[in-house]
């Protein structure tokens, strides 16, 4: 698994980096998030050692449980990408480097409350009006953001979308596209605590449309372990 593992990183880093190329993006202007859900603490130390060193869990427990396991490794990054409930704020917000998925004022709110330094949040928006996604509609981001950013411990530092499972090309270009526009219209904004200098966009299927589209993290899991 350990030399299967390292080809198949060195395969999807070396993807990201033709894509930064073709689309004109500087080198190492994309952060590759591997996101480790799909991997046992043992695998997830392979991705460190291997020099991806932002890892990121959907559920604060599991998060938890790997960042003991792994305590060593004091270089990581460690991310949230998963619907955090008020509730679990506490046990998890003072553990992680970003959350990436703020998707209401209470739990901003709640954040503020809890922790003990500013926590790097993006915003989740809801660009393609699914009714399943969580996040904010394009339409309340202004006003929302005028009530978070004045909140102490909550450092917005950009946006995150995900696109529909079915989207074709020209769907995922929009969703990207208009989640960019919408991060360069907050930035003017020059809200206090909200640098909102980050896009984190683009999974295992779409990330190359994502990073042409100016992506700044992309949330990488399955492509690591397809050997294809």
């Amino acid at each position: 698994m350990s030399q299967l593992l390292k080809a198949s990183i060195a395969r999807v880093l070396n993807s990201v980096h033709q894509v930064e190329i073709e689309a004109g993006r500087e080198e190492g202007s994309v952060r590759v998030i591997a996101v480790t859900k799909y991997s046992d603490s043992a695998v997830t130390r392979q991705f460190a050692e291997n020099g991806l060193l932002d890892l990121a869990e959907n559920r604060a427990e599991l998060l938890l449980q790997k960042q003991a396991d792994l305590s060593d490794l004091t270089a990581v990054r460690w991310h949230l990408i998963g619907t955090l409930q008020r509730r679990k704020v506490k046990e998890i917000i003072n553990s992680i480097d970003t959350f990436h998925a703020l998707d209401s004022l209470p739990l901003a709110q709640e954040i503020s409350k809890r922790a003990k330094h500013p926590i790097s949040c993006l915003i989740e928006v809801n660009v393609s009006g699914e009714l399943s996604k969580h996040g904010f509609k394009s339409s309340e981001l202004e006003g929302v953001l005028a009530q978070i950013s004045q909140l102490p411990n909550v450092l917005i530092t950009g946006l995150m979308t995900m696109a529909p499972i079915d989207a074709d090309d020209a769907e995922l270009t929009h969703i990207f596209r208009t989640t960019r526009e919408l991060r360069d219209q907050i930035k003017a904004l020059d809200l206090v605590n909200c640098p909102c200098t980050e896009l984190s966009m683009g999974m295992t299927r779409d990330y190359k449309i994502a990073i042409k589209e100016g992506a700044t993290m992309v949330r990488i899991g399955r492509d690591f372990l397809n050997d294809d």
